[in-house]
C-alpha cells in the first residue's frame, strides 16, 4: 500500500493481483497459472474418486488444506468417532471452496473489530483488498488488508503478519494487529501520511547519484538484518519502499506482500537481493531492467540483455553502476564477482567511494533551500562592520538628548569621503577625455586638409595590404574514444577511419536511449597531434545528422594524455551541424584536443547515435 499517494481502484476481470498499483512480474503470474492448474488437476482427481459416500470422498484432500480447514476443532477431541466425522464433514466443505475466494465486500464507513473505520479503498483484487482506514480507540490513520478467512492462503497471511510483526525494525513499517474474525482475515499495519513511494519519486526522472546511493544503501541494511532474524521480503518494488519527509527509506509489506499473493520461500536471500539491483537500476538509468514495461518505467529491449546501468544512459556513477551490474547480470561485466545476498550487498556498498551530498542551488527553481539559512543582514549595518559582543559593561549614563539624536557611525563618514574622492576622480577623467577628443578633431581635420590639397605624406598614402599566411594541415598521430565515466572506448577498430580522409567511413558512438541533452553529460573523441602544436581550426563532418559538438584543449602542461573531463578548460568553440568548424578566437598550442559530443540525432531505431566520419586540423 502506498502511503500519501492515492490508487485508483479497479473492479474489472483484467485487474492484476496487486497491492496499490504494483502489477504482478511473469514470474509471480507463472505461479499463479501453476498453482491454479495443480489445483484443477486435483479436483478432477477428487471427482473420480468420490462416491456416494461422502467420508469417502473427504479421503484424498490434501493435509495442509484438511488441516487449515480443521482449526477450530480441538485436537484432543479428535479421536472421538463423531468428532472425526464432523472435522471430514468440514473438509469437504473447504474442498467445495474455489480455489480464489472473493473478499467479503466492504464499503467506506464500515468497521472491523468495532475499531477500524474503513474510509477509502486502495487496492483491490480478486484475492484482498487494501484500505486506509481510521483506528478509532487510538485516534491514527492505519493500512488495512481484508482477506476471506476460507481462503487457502489465509493462515499463511496471518502467520506472515504475526511474523512481521514481530520484526521490531522501525525501517520496516510496522505490523500492527493480525487477526481472523468470522469470514474474515484482517491485517493492520501502520499509516505513513507523509511518505513517498518510489515508484513516485521516479516519476520525473532518474535519481541523482547521492540519493540513489542512499536508496540502496539503507533499503540493503534493512533487508539484511530482516535476513539475519530468519525474515524475508520476496516481493520488494519500487511502491514498496517509501521515503519520508526527513530522508529515511521505510520498507513496507515484509512478508506479507508475498503470502498474500502465495509466492514460494525459495531462494529468499537471492530474490531479495536481485529486488534492491532492481530498484538501484531503476533509479540510476530510470528504465526498468528487464523487457517489460512496469511501474510506468519503460523496459529494456529484450535483444539488449543485461547490460551495466552507464551503457544505458551516460554520465551515471561508475561505483553505483558496477554494484547493479554486480546484482543483475550472470555473469557481472569486467570479471566482477557476483552479489548474491544482502549481506553481500551491505559489504559492498560500505566499499563504494564517498559520494557527497550535492550542494542545492537557491537561485534554481524546484530545488531545496539548504537546511542552515543564511543570517539576515541588520539594517544600518554595514557587512564590514563587526557585531556587537554578546555581553557587555553598562556605559554611563548619557544626557537624554545624546540618546535621541545619538552620533553618525564611524562608516558613514567614511562613505562621504569616499564619495567626494569619486567625485573629484570622476571630474578630471571628464576634462581629460574632453581635451584629448578635442585634440584629435583637430588632429583630423589637418590631415583631411593635406590630402585635399595633394600634399604626398605618409597620412596621404594608402597603406599596403598585409596578407594572413594560410592555415598548414596539422597531421594527427592518433584518435581514441574519450568516455571517462563509460566502461571503455567504444568501438576502438573504427577510430581510424575518422581521419582516413574518406567521408564515406565513420566512427560511431553507442546508442543511447536517451539523449545526451537530457542525459546531463556526454562523450567524443580525443585528438593527439604528436607534439605540442599551434591550431588555428579544427573541422569535423559528421555522418549521422546534425550533432552538437565542443572543442575543448587541456588545462595541464598536456605531456599525458587526459582522462578526466576536469582536465580540460571550459569549450573555447561549439558548433551545430551536419560538419562543425571550430575557430578559437586566437590559436592554441596543445598536443590533445577534445571534441565533445553534448546532442546527438535519433538513428530512427529508438536510439541516439553519432558518426564522425573526418576531423582536419589546421595551425
Amino acid at each position: 500500500m502506498a502511503d500519501g499517494t492515492k490508487a485508483v481502484v479497479d473492479t474489472s476481470a483484467a485487474e492484476e493481483e496487486a497491492e496499490t498499483t504494483a502489477p504482478l512480474s511473469a514470474s509471480e503470474i507463472a505461479a499463479e497459472l501453476t498453482s491454479r492448474a495443480a489445483a484443477a488437476a486435483l479436483a478432477d482427481e477428487d471427482a473420480d474418486e468420490v462416491d456416494d459416500d461422502p467420508q469417502e470422498a473427504a479421503d484424498p484432500v490434501d493435509s495442509e488444506d484438511a488441516e487449515d480447514s480443521a482449526d477450530p476443532v480441538d485436537s484432543e477431541d479428535v479421536a472421538d468417532a463423531a468428532d472425526a466425522a464432523d472435522a471430514a464433514d468440514v473438509a469437504v466443505v473447504a474442498d467445495e471452496l474455489p480455489d480464489d475466494l472473493p473478499v467479503p465486500q466492504r464499503h467506506s464507513g464500515d468497521k472491523i473489530a468495532d475499531r477500524y473505520r474503513l474510509e477509502e479503498c486502495t487496492s483491490q483484487s480478486e484475492v484482498f483488498s487494501s484500505w486506509r482506514a481510521v483506528d478509532e480507540k487510538l485516534r491514527r490513520a492505519v493500512g488495512v488488508h481484508l482477506l476471506a478467512a476460507g481462503h487457502r492462503r489465509a493462515k499463511d497471511v496471518l502467520a506472515a503478519a504475526r511474523s512481521a510483526a514481530l520484526l521490531g525494525d522501525p525501517r520496516f513499517v510496522q505490523v500492527l494487529d493480525a487477526v481472523q474474525e468470522g469470514d474474515l482475515v484482517y491485517v493492520i499495519r501502520e499509516w505513513l501520511p507523509g511518505a513517498t513511494d518510489l515508484a513516485t519519486l521516479l516519476a520525473t526522472g532518474p535519481m541523482e547519484p547521492y540519493d540513489a546511493y542512499q536508496m540502496v544503501r539503507q533499503v540493503a541494511e534493512a533487508v539484511a538484518a530482516a535476513h539475519r532474524s530468519g525474515r524475508s521480503h520476496l516481493r520488494l518494488t519500487p511502491r514498496c519502499v517509501l521515503r519520508t519527509d526527513t530522508g529515511q527509506y521505510r520498507i513496507n509489506g515484509v512478508a506479507v506482500d508475498a503470502a498474500l499473493r502465495g509466492l514460494p520461500e525459495e531462494d529468499a536471500e537471492l530474490v531479495d537481493t536481485r529486488a534492491i539491483g532492481v530498484l538501484l537500476y531503476a533509479s540510476l538509468t530510470h528504465r526498468w531492467p528487464y523487457p517489460e514495461d512496469r511501474y510506468d518505467l519503460q523496459g529494456l529491449p529484450k535483444s539488449l540483455g543485461c547490460v551495466p546501468p552507464d551503457q544505458v544512459r551516460a554520465g551515471i556513477h561508475r561505483g553505483l553502476s558496477d554494484l547493479a551490474a554486480r546484482i543483475l547480470c550472470d555473469p557481472p561485466p569486467h570479471h566482477l564477482e557476483p552479489i548474491t545476498t544482502p549481506a553481500e550487498l551491505t559489504k559492498a556498498i560500505a566499499l563504494l567511494p564517498k559520494i557527497r551530498q550535492p550542494v542545492p542551488d537557491p537561485a534554481l527553481p524546484g530545488l531545496a533551500a539548504p537546511r542552515y539559512s543564511v543570517p539576515e543582514p541588520v539594517a544600518g549595518r554595514t557587512s564590514r562592520e563587526p557585531r556587537p559582543p554578546l555581553a557587555q559593561p553598562a556605559p554611563a549614563p548619557a544626557p537624554v538628548h545624546q540618546e535621541r539624536f545619538p552620533a553618525r557611525p564611524a562608516p558613514r563618514r567614511r562613505a562621504r569621503r569616499l564619495l567626494k574622492w569619486t567625485l573629484s576622480v570622476t571630474l578630471l577623467a571628464a576634462i581629460g577625455y574632453g581635451s584629448w577628443h578635442l585634440a584629435s578633431q583637430l588632429g583630423n581635420s589637418g590631415g583631411s586638409e593635406k590630402q585635399a590639397l595633394g600634399v604626398s605624406g605618409v597620412a596621404g598614402s594608402p597603406s599596403p595590404s598585409v596578407s594572413a599566411a594560410p592555415p598548414k594541415p596539422v597531421t594527427i598521430a592518433g584518435v581514441t574514444s574519450f568516455n571517462p565515466l563509460g566502461d571503455g572506448p567504444m568501438h576502438a577498430d573504427q577510430l581510424p577511419l575518422t581521419y582516413d580522409n574518406n567521408p564515406a567511413t565513420f566512427w560511431q558512438t553507442q546508442g543511447y536511449l536517451q539523449n545526451l541533452t537530457t542525459i546531463g553529460h556526454g562523450t567524443g573523441l580525443l585528438v593527439d597531434l604528436g607534439a605540442t602544436t599551434s591550431v588555428s581550426s579544427v573541422q569535423v563532418q559528421f555522418a549521422g545528422g546534425d550533432t552538437t559538438a565542443e572543442l575543448r584543449v587541456p588545462t595541464g602542461s598536456g605531456a599525458t594524455a587526459p582522462t578526466q573531463l576536469s582536465d580540460f578548460g571550459n569549450a573555447i568553440a561549439s558548433s551545430t551541424g551536419s560538419t562543425a568548424d571550430f575557430r578559437p578566437p586566437a590559436p592554441v598550442r596543445t598536443r590533445y584536443l577534445l571534441i565533445w559530443l553534448t546532442s546527438l540525432p535519433n538513428d530512427g531505431a529508438g536510439t541516439y547515435r553519432g558518426e564522425v566520419a573526418e576531423i582536419k586540423v589546421a595551425g
